[in-house]
């Protein structure tokens, strides 16, 4: 038995988009921010007296696809160690799932290292990485913790993270607020492949990721938050036009959302360097400096109330934990 935990992260420069869905592998490089506050906790064990896998998600058992994409997971972890059993999964998530807060990524990131753990495979977190990524795309940067870059590659060998920055030594923070948790209409996975496939936009979308990945590590590597902040909220705006000129169009955006995007504007208005990033659903990111922290909570706690606002350090990377 084997339990391991992961944290969520956010991409400051977005993944949006497959080449190869069998392998998860992306059209563009990307980038993120590994966050403390969200992370997935997961116990594999595999039993030769089960005939099916059987595997709850916070208490709950899981069926149908949710169950399919598990044990299709699973299947890769077989292969990959010659192991037939079937297993116990117990996963406990510390955040809101399908809300656009990349509860897949510290998903899968724990289910690919306590099956490999369990499973008796001695990984690198290179080779987790890669792993990782066949569960969820964006799982594969969670392996590491900071400043981490997701290369696209060419093939399942040449398609993994790595970490820009894992010991983050510069004041970087992140407020998630919580416009609205519940499932999103359109998951990731299917938003992703009709903005690949209808958007007139898309080929434009593969030079901005090249544009902003040169721009965005030259700005941590001179530790420039706002230079950071402007990049990743230009680049998510540019993803989520892919949304809005799809065929159907769609967006992830609701009320709220303009409202603190305005808020974050007004903030930055008044003299305060704060800046904006969004995923695929409602939920916004702020990223900031930390000493601007209070005055942040100070403009949008009256709005939002204080316990939708999340604030994140940058977290770890993958971790086996004692149970």
């Amino acid at each position: 038995m084997t339990t391991a935990r992961a944290h969520t992260n956010i991409a400051l420069v977005k993944y949006w988009g497959k080449r190869d869905r069998q392998l998860m592998l992306p059209q563009t490089d990307s980038l993120s921010l590994t966050l403390n506050e969200f992370y997935a906790t997961t116990k594999v064990e595999f039993d030769p007296s089960l005939t099916a896998d059987q595997i709850t998600i916070d208490g709950q058992a899981v069926s149908g696809k949710g169950q399919a994409k598990i044990t299709a997971f699973l299947d890769i972890v077989r292969q990959l160690s010659g192991k037939n059993d079937f297993a116990y999964v117990q996963s406990t998530n510390h955040v809101p799932m399908a809300a656009g807060l990349a509860s897949s990524a510290s998903a899968f990131a724990a289910l690919a290292t306590a099956a490999a753990g369990a499973a008796g495979l001695q990984l690198s977190r290179r080779e987790l990485s890669r792993l990782a990524r066949r569960g969820s795309g964006s799982a594969t940067r969670s392996i590491y913790g900071g400043l981490v870059e997701w290369h696209r590659g060419t093939d399942d060998l040449s398609s993994f993270a790595e970490p820009i920055m894992e010991q983050v030594d510069f004041p970087i923070e992140m407020l998630a607020i919580l416009v609205n948790t519940k499932k999103k209409k359109v998951s990731s996975r299917s938003g992703m492949q009709s903005s690949v496939e209808t958007s007139p936009y898309y080929p434009a979308w593969r030079q901005v990721v090249v544009d902003d990945m040169k721009a965005m590590k030259k700005a941590i590597a001179d530790r420039d938050i706002p230079t950071i902040g402007h990049i990743a909220e230009e680049n998510a705006m540019r993803m989520h036009a892919l949304t809005l000129s799809s065929d159907p169009a769609y967006t992830y955006f609701d009320a709220e959302t303009l409202t603190a995007i305005r808020l974050v504007h007004e903030l930055r208005d008044s003299g305060i360097n704060a800046y904006y990033t969004m995923d695929a659903g409602p939920n916004v990111k702020v990223i900031y400096d930390r000493h601007d922290r209070q005055a942040i909570l100070d403009k949008l706690s009256p709005v939002f109330g204080r316990e939708r606002l999340v604030v994140s350090q940058p977290g770890p990377g993958v971790t086996i934990i004692d149970d």
